[in-house]
Order: structure tokens, then C-alpha cells, then sequence
């Protein structure tokens, strides 16, 4: 191992001992109560609050992902997506986060996203819980293995070691992290990892753009690739037989630029909707201590995600100035944060910012595996199968959970040539299509009902699967994102349906009138 190696790896495991210390000491206090293993008594403050949410939404794809696709592709791809991201994400705050934590409260103190939906409806046989449950188990499972992929990808790039050890190991601190702290530990830690990996990004930015001229430079660059630059089309890489781009005379040749149209814009920009979905963002509305403190959080939130997608996309321009034929597929596109850092800071620096990606891989996977090892312990070991489960019984059963959905998520994680932007985009459609629109309706329209929601729940998720499946191979038209048809065919089965069966009852009514009248 190298000199530089070698403080790469000692700036990292420094950070990473820094936040098995923070989940030691948050386990105690998680332990006393499973509301406070998995939503922290509700008392977060309101810079935990956000910098958490937002944290734990971006994940290892906010500094590899998203710049590799503008690495890739150009600007446009990255560019709509990241506002559809943050028009969805000031949506979210402005709209659903007072009624969804004033709400929770008044759903008999909900402290998971089914149990909410479940005591919204004031069900007895416990469906919604049940249906709500699975499918976060389902796609939280694909979730986190995007973010054992960025493990994978970072570690073994970084120490020249083979992807599937790498991969294991990181996938093994993730674990032992998350069953130590809880909900608490996640929290406070994703508040310090939010603030490493907006420093990483601009750190990389402000080095990388004097390295390559400054910004002129790197414009005129991009200019000279057919649509790299442009808001409405789409560089193409030039593909050999074997699927990597064609090099020549030391630079990389790309074809003509490709249309981007309504439909791709669309497509984008639906990644917005998949905010009113998303657990592990929708949990910190929950968990704020003050409901009056959630517009302080939506400022800091706000913020923080202005910078930090409008950098990441940046670094993709900037890494096809500076390093134009060093990654030449679309999966080797998305180290190009990692070659950035490691070719232009010193190496204890460049470990520090490495440890960015780690923490929103972190950030990220611990929310995953926790909310998911709750859905199934809480709501549907204590909820369904046994209803006089002590706390003590959960936790168990949520630790043994933790471990089968990583070992599964492993598994799905051992290519290493999977796209960690693919993998996020299908399980955030998953998230978006299956709850956002039962959310919306549930906060917002009294005449929603319990067969509503499930029909909304269970046409939503599986519009996902059957359009990127099979409609979208029809291509044209038909090769919208997922999350947006998905979304529409959901939030029509839930007015239809809910209009066609008995209304709400009085009592559901009055708790509905209750929260929208505070």
C-alpha cells in the first residue's frame, strides 16, 4: 500500500470511527423504548431535522451518481433531474410536513409510515399496515443495495482490491452502525454527514475549477461535445464492440447530439413527485420536537439542496475537461467525483472528502435498513402476528430483520458493474408511485378511503414494475419514467375507488377536520 493510500484510508476510518462513536452514544438512549429506536422520542431539532432529511434522501448517488450521468451524457439529464428533485423537495416541506406531523400525532401517536396509514384509516384488520410494510421492505431492500454499490465502487477504486470484498466490508460497518444506534444516532450522524458531503463537493469544485482553467475553460470544453452542454439535447458517446467509448487521438469521440424533448424533460422532472413518498424524509417531519420549527427546517433544507445538486452536477462537467478518457462506460462514469479527488487534493484531504461519499452512503443505507426493519417488525410482527409483543421482543425481531434485508440487498449488490443511478431511480419511483399520492390524498381530501388507499397503494407499485418491465421497451412515448404514469394511474384508482365504496366514517372525519383546522 502506498504512502498516499495509506492516509486515504487512515482520513477515513478516522470518520468512520467518528460515527460508530455517535452510535454508541445514542444506543442507550435508543434502547429505552421502540419510539425511540425508530423516530427518537421526536425531538429533533430543527437543523437535525433537515440537514438528516436531506442527507439521508440524496445517498451515495448525490456524489456519484448524478455526476456521472452529466459526466456521461452531458448536462441535460443531470440538470432536469436535479430540479425536478428540488421543486419536489420545497413541495414536500411547504406542503406536507406540519399536516403529516400533526397528523401522525392524531393517528393514535403513528410512529412508522404504515402505522400512520393504517390508523389514518382507523382499521382494524390491519391491511394498509400489512400491503404498506412489505413494500417498503421491497424496495428499501433495492435501495440499499445501491448504496453497498457505492461501498463497493468507492473502496475497491480507492485500493486497487477486488469490488465484492469491498463491498462486504462496507456493507458490514452499515449494519453494525445502524443496529447499534437507532433512529437517534441515524439522525445525528446523517446531521454531521450532510455537512461533510456539501463541504466535499465544494471542495472538489473550487480545486478542480482552478486545476482546469476556470470556468471558461471548462465551458468552452463542454461546448466542443455535440449537445454536452445543452438544455435540450444529449451528448452520445460513440460506443466499440465491447461497450466502451471510442478513443481517439487521445480524446473521446462521441456521435451526433441526441434529441431531448418534452417527454425526456418530463421524465426528469418526475423524479420531484417521488418526494411525497419517501420514508426516510417523510420520518423527520414526523420526528421534529416543534411543529413551528419545521419552516426554520425547510430554509436549511432548502439550501442545502440548492448547492449541493447544483455542484454535483458541475463535477461532471468539470471531470470531462480534466479527465476526458479516464472512465469510458456509463457504471466507470460515476468515480469520477473519486478520481477528482484523489489526482487533485493531498491525501489526507482527499480521504476526508472520500469520507463525503461514505457519508451519504451512510446517511443513506442506515435510514434505508431501519425503516425497512421496522415496517416488518413493528408493523407487521407486532401489528399483525403477535399483538402483545414486549419492546424488547421488537427490537430483537427489527435486529434480525436488519441482517436478512442487508444480506439480501448484498446480493443483489454483487455486480459490480450495476449503475447506482438506475438502481436509485427504480426504487424511488417505487417509493414515490406507491405512497406519494396516498399521502397527498390522506393529509388533503376527507373523502379518501381505506379501499382507496389500498388500491391506490398496490396499483401504484405495480405500474412500476409492468412499465419499466415490459411498456417501456415500446420505446417512443412509452419510455417515460416510471414514477410519472405510475403516480397518475395510482392517485386515479384512489378518487375512483374511494368514490364508488361508503365514506369515512364520523370518527375519521372529525380526527380529518381535527388537523386541517389547527
Amino acid at each position: 500500500m502506498s504512502s498516499e493510500t495509506l492516509q486515504i484510508l487512515i482520513a477515513m476510518v478516522i470518520y468512520m470511527a467518528v460515527v460508530i462513536v455517535i452510535g454508541v452514544a445514542f444506543a442507550k438512549k435508543a434502547n429505552v423504548s421502540s419510539e425511540n429506536y425508530y423516530l427518537g422520542g421526536r425531538s429533533l431539532g430543527p437543523w437535525v431535522t433537515a440537514m438528516s432529511a436531506e442527507a439521508s434522501d440524496m445517498s451515495g448517488w448525490l456524489l456519484m451518481g448524478l455526476p456521472g450521468v452529466a459526466y456521461w451524457c452531458g448536462r441535460a439529464d443531470a440538470a432536469w433531474t436535479a430540479i425536478g428533485l428540488a421543486i419536489g423537495t420545497y413541495l414536500n416541506w411547504l406542503f406536507v410536513s406540519r399536516r403529516l406531523r400533526r397528523y401522525s400525532i392524531r393517528a393514535n401517536n403513528s410512529i412508522t409510515l404504515p402505522e400512520f396509514f393504517s390508523n389514518r384509516f382507523r382499521e382494524k384488520k390491519k391491511v394498509i399496515l400489512t400491503i404498506a410494510a412489505l413494500f417498503i421492505l421491497i424496495f428499501f431492500t433495492v435501495y440499499a443495495s445501491s448504496c453497498f454499490v457505492t461501498c463497493g465502487k468507492l473502496f475497491s477504486t480507492l485500493f486497487g482490491l477486488p469490488y465484492i470484498p469491498m463491498m462486504l466490508v462496507g456493507a458490514a460497518f452499515v449494519l453494525i452502525y445502524t443496529i447499534l444506534g437507532g433512529f437517534l444516532a441515524e439522525s445525528a450522524s446523517d446531521f454531521m454527514q450532510g455537512i461533510v458531503m456539501i463541504i466535499a463537493l465544494i471542495v472538489i469544485v473550487a480545486v478542480g475549477t482552478i486545476s482546469a482553467g476556470g470556468i471558461g475553460a471548462i465551458i468552452e470544453n463542454a461546448k466542443q461535445i455535440p449537445g454536452f452542454l445543452d438544455f435540450f439535447g444529449l451528448a452520445n458517446p460513440a460506443l466499440g464492440e465491447i461497450g466502451t467509448q471510442i478513443v481517439e487521438a487521445g480524446k473521446p469521440v462521441f456521435g451526433e447530439a441526441k434529441e431531448y424533448g418534452v417527454l425526456s424533460i418530463c421524465s426528469m422532472l418526475a423524479w420531484g413527485l417521488g418526494y411525497f413518498g419517501m420514508p426516510q424524509v417523510l420520518l423527520r417531519f414526523m420526528a421534529i420536537r416543534e411543529e413551528k420549527e419545521l419552516k426554520m427546517s425547510r430554509r436549511i433544507a432548502m439550501i442545502w439542496v440548492f448547492i449541493s445538486l447544483g455542484v454535483a452536477v458541475f463535477i461532471g462537467l468539470l471531470g470531462r475537461q480534466l479527465y476526458p478518457t479516464t472512465h469510458l462506460t456509463a457504471s466507470a462514469a460515476e468515480n469520477i467525483f473519486i478520481t477528482l479527488a484523489t489526482s487533485s487534493l493531498p491525501a489526507i484531504l482527499a480521504g476526508f472528502v472520500m469520507a463525503g461519499i461514505l457519508a451519504a452512503t451512510i446517511s443513506s443505507s442506515d435510514s434505508y435498513l431501519l425503516i425497512a426493519a421496522s415496517a416488518f417488525a413493528k408493523n407487521i410482527y407486532q401489528g399483525v402476528f403477535s399483538k402483545k409483543a414486549s419492546d424488547k421482543q421488537v427490537m430483537l425481531i427489527t435486529r434480525l430483520t436488519l441482517l436478512a434485508i442487508a444480506l439480501i440487498a448484498i446480493v443483489i449488490a454483487l455486480d459490480e458493474n450495476s449503475v447506482i443511478f438506475k438502481i436509485v431511480s427504480f426504487a424511488w419511483a417505487g417509493f414515490g408511485a406507491t405512497f406519494g399520492p396516498l399521502m397527498l390524498f390522506s393529509l388533503f381530501w376527507k373523502r379518501t378511503t381505506r379501499a382507496g388507499a389500498v388500491a391506490g397503494m398496490v396499483s401504484g407499485a405495480t405500474m412500476v414494475f409492468v412499465w419499466k418491465l415490459c411498456i417501456s421497451k415500446l420505446g417512443g412515448v412509452f419510455a417515460i419514467y416510471e414514477l410519472l404514469p405510475a403516480f397518475i394511474i395510482s392517485s386515479i384508482f384512489i378518487v375512483v375507488v374511494s368514490l364508488i365504496t361508503p365514506a369515512p366514517s364520523e370518527e375519521i372525519c372529525e380526527d380529518f377536520e381535527y388537523v386541517s383546522a389547527k
